[in-house]
């Protein structure tokens, strides 16, 4: 590696510096963020060597922008250095703490001078994987998106009616599903749901696409409203329902766009050969097994091996020792989406067998259920790592084969 290029990102403009393997300065520019400023980055490049065959390594602080992956389609190494990072790397040089756009594209560029093997570059991912981490994320964000609407919908309904939610809380039912969103926005307060008719509730369920036991729900549901309950002043509850039918238009809009992104997400995933040997294992469906695949990528050569996906992932513990002090915690630092799908893919997979028995092995060790479901996606990772490499499906007879028999 004889030259490197360090360039710190901005919204309007980047600043891009260049350094020759002994650390000297070669080059700097600034430009601007749009096709000149690419143009101009090219033929900076291009000036100090940069190849097809040999393209200039780049390290920059976001892995994410129409620079990053203009940057990828060129087939060059890129580097996405944490910020923090930098922070550190920029202490080595100045104790007085200046800071500088250019100073930082240099530091960018002298870590990959010289610490170039201890930073992991970006994955070269396949486009259609690209396409479905976009699709799975912004699913994963639109479904916290919904939570935290129902959890403040839920919130304002327990101040003035409560009955709202002694009606909805039923198993698979609750407050997004779209039985109690037609309800509530029909009735938003106390008063409008005790006026509500038997035929109109029947109305209200059958246009929320409810098929069964709608007579039965019409019942319960007009049997709750019209018991007595604490009420708010008139007026006040008047404004808490207006308050509630904003709220349930947000919700309504963040469910039909976690629906579509979920269809989507579905139709993407399907079309990668990865997908048959990911759904094979217990408790991947379609949806989480697209938001491991996003994480993880197809590029092979990502993770050295299976020790480093699952510190990736979060799943491996941590071990810190001083002298005679050993202390072992759970990973804080990782993918935060690929261990919120790991916390689903463990919980569902412990109708198989094999991770059952694993995970009721850790509980029998007097192990908390998160840190033995935390193993148990663990050692479902190990496996996935080999399955993807080997292009294999999952086994259980050999992924959790009896502790004699392995040990054998």
């Amino acid at each position: 590696m004889t030259v490197t290029c360090g360039i710190d990102w901005s919204e309007t403009h980047h600043d891009v510096a260049l350094v020759d393997e002994s650390g000297k300065l070669m080059a700097k520019r600034r430009i601007s963020d749009d096709a000149h400023g690419w143009r101009a980055l090219v033929e900076l490049l291009a000036e100090h060597g940069d190849r097809p065959d040999n393209p200039i390594p780049v390290a920059i602080e976001t892995g994410r922008g129409l620079l990053v992956s203009c940057l990828r389609a060129t087939g060059r190494t890129l580097y996405a250095i944490n910020p923090l990072a930098v922070a550190r790397y920029r202490e080595r040089h100045t104790v007085a703490r200046a800071k500088s756009d250019h100073a930082d594209a240099m530091t960018l560029a002298n870590i990959l001078r010289v610490d170039a093997d201890h930073h992991r570059p970006l994955p070269a991912d396949t486009e259609l994987v690209q396409a479905i981490a976009v699709l799975a994320r912004a699913q994963q964000d639109a479904v916290w998106n919904r939570q935290q609407l129902a959890n403040q919908l839920r919130s304002l309904l327990r101040e003035y009616f409560p009955a709202a939610l002694t009606a909805f809380h039923v198993k698979n039912i609750g407050l997004t599903s779209h039985e109690a969103r037609a309800v509530l926005q029909a009735a938003p307060t106390p008063t409008a749901a005790a006026k509500l008719t038997a035929r109109r509730l029947h109305a209200l369920l059958r246009t929320s696409g409810r098929q069964r036991n709608i007579a039965t729900w019409t019942d319960r549901l007009q049997a709750l409203f019209r018991e007595e309950h604490l009420r708010q002043l008139p007026l006040v509850e008047e404004a808490l329902g207006r308050q509630a039918q904003a709220l349930l238009l947000q919700l309504d809009a963040a469910c039909r766009a976690a629906d579509d992104l979920a269809d989507a997400t579905n139709e993407a995933f399907h079309q990668h050969p990865d997908a048959t040997v990911i759904t094979s294992f217990p408790g991947l469906a379609d949806l989480t097994g697209a938001r491991v695949l996003a994480e993880l990528g197809d590029d092979r050569s990502r993770f050295a091996d299976a020790r480093a996906l699952k510190a990736y992932a979060g799943a491996a513990p941590i071990t810190r020792t001083s002298g005679k002090s050993l202390v072992v915690h759970h990973r804080k630092v990782k993918n935060q989406r690929l261990a919120a799908a790991g916390y689903l893919w463990a919980f569902a997979s412990l109708r198989a067998p094999g991770p059952r028995a694993h995970y009721d092995q850790r509980r029998a060790k007097g192990e908390r259920h998160s840190s033995a479901l935390r193993n148990t996606f663990n050692r479902l990772l190990g496996c996935l790592h080999h399955c993807l490499q080997k292009g294999v499906t999952y086994n259980e007879d050999v992924a959790f084969q009896p502790r004699s028999k392995a040990m054998a």
